[in-house]
C-alpha cells in the first residue's frame, strides 16, 4: 500500500558527497543523471557549491532531468551554538537558492562536531554546558524564524553522530527548549538509531515537530564497535556503518507505521553515507533501495502530481 502523505526523493549523500569539491566524490552532473535512472523525481540540494548555485543554472539542470528540489542543505557552517554570524551568512546563502529553485525546507546538519572524522580526535566536550546549550536554541530559534519570514522556508534541525544533538535524551530536550513555530526535526532515523534512539516512539511523541525524514539504515554490530573502540563517526561510516535497507537498524516498516499516523504531508528522503565510494558504487544501491522502499510504500511522485504542496504543515 502506497503511504500517500510521504513523498520519496534522495540526496547527494548517497553517491558518496559529504563535502561542496573533492576528487573523490561523484561528479554532479553525473548525480543528477543517475537520480533519474534510479527513478527518483525530488532531491535534497547537498552541500552548497557540489550542485551549481547559480539559481538559473540549477533550475535548467533540474528542468532538463524533471527533477524537483525537496530543501537545500546546510552542511559545514557547524553547530548553532557557536560562531553564529557565520553560520547565519552561510544558512541565508542556502536559504536564498533553495527558495529560488522551489524548495520549502533546509536541513541544518551541525557538523563539524565535537569530533574530527580524520583524526579521531575531540574537538570540544560531547554534552554542551548550560550556557552553550541556552546558544544553542536561542540560535536554532533565531535561524529557524529568520528562515520562515525572510525566505518562506522552513527549518529542519538534524541530529547527528559526534554532535551535541544526537542521543533520544538530548534529541527531546531540544525540542522541548526550542520554539515549535520555528523549528523542526529532519528526523535521520540512521543517525538516531546509531546512538540507540527509538525512533518510532520520538515520532509518536513529537507528532507536530517531524517536518522532513532522512531515511537511513545503520549496521549495529559496527555502532557498537565504534562505541567500544571509540571511533568518530567518519571512522564508523568508512568501516560499512551505512547499510542499504533492509540490512540494519531501524526497522523500515516501524518507522514508516510511526509516519503514517502523521497529518501531515513530508518527504522521506534517502541517505546512505558512502564517503569515500568508488563512483560506480552508488548507482545500483540507489536502484535496489529505491525498489525496497517502493515495496513498503514509499514512492517518489513527480512534482506535477496535483496534492496538496509537501513542507507547508509547520
Amino acid at each position: 500500500m502506497e503511504i500517500r502523505h510521504l513523498q520519496l526523493g534522495s540526496c547527494p549523500d548517497s553517491w558518496g558527497v559529504w563535502f561542496a569539491s573533492d576528487p573523490r566524490q561523484t561528479p554532479w552532473n553525473r548525480f543528477l543523471d543517475e537520480m533519474v535512472a534510479s527513478g527518483y523525481s525530488w532531491l535534497e540540494l547537498g552541500p552548497y557549491g557540489y550542485l551549481p548555485t547559480d539559481p538559473a543554472q540549477l533550475a535548467d539542470e533540474l528542468a532538463a532531468r524533471n527533477l524537483s528540489v525537496a530543501g537545500g542543505t546546510v552542511a559545514g557552517a557547524g553547530g548553532p551554538h557557536k560562531d553564529f554570524d557565520t553560520v547565519l551568512a552561510e544558512t541565508r546563502k542556502v536559504a536564498e537558492l533553495t527558495a529560488a529553485v522551489g524548495g520549502k525546507n533546509v536541513v541544518f546538519v551541525p557538523v563539524p562536531g565535537y569530533r574530527d572524522d580524520v583524526t579521531n580526535a575531540y574537538l570540544e566536550p560531547a554534552e554542551l554546558e548550560p550556557d552553550a546549550w541556552r546558544a544553542l536554541v536561542r540560535n536554532s530559534n533565531t535561524l529557524g524564524r529568520v528562515l520562515l519570514e525572510e525566505y518562506g522556508v522552513h527549518m529542519r534541525f538534524h541530529p547527528h553522530a559526534d554532535y551535541q544533538v544526537e542521543t533520544q535524551a538530548q534529541t527531546e530536550r531540544f525540542l522541548q527548549d526550542t520554539d515549535p513555530r520555528y523549528v523542526s526535526l529532519c528526523l535521520d532515523t540512521g543517525h538516531l538509531a546509531y546512538r540507540k534512539a527509538d525512533v518510532p516512539g520520538i515520532i509518536r511523541a513529537y507528532p507536530d515537530r517531524i517536518g522532513y525524514v532522512h531515511i537511513k539504515q545503520m549496521d549495529p554490530v559496527i555502532a557498537e564497535r565504534a562505541v567500544k573502540e571509540d571511533l568518530a563517526f567518519g571512522k564508523a561510516v568508512a568501516q560499512g556503518a551505512s547499510v542499504e535497507p533492509p540490512a540494519g537498524e531501524p526497522d523500515v516498516p516501524a518507522v514508516l507505521d510511526a509516519l503514517s499516523e502523521l497529518d501531515a504531508e513530508l518527504f522521506v528522503v534517502v541517505e546512505q553515507d558512502m564517503y569515500p565510494v568508488e563512483f560506480d558504487v552508488p548507482l545500483p544501491i540507489a536502484q535496489r533501495t529505491r525498489t525496497y522502499l517502493n515495496s513498503v510504500g514509499l514512492h517518489s511522485r513527480a512534482a506535477a502530481d496535483p496534492r496538496p504542496a509537501i513542507g507547508e504543515t509547520i
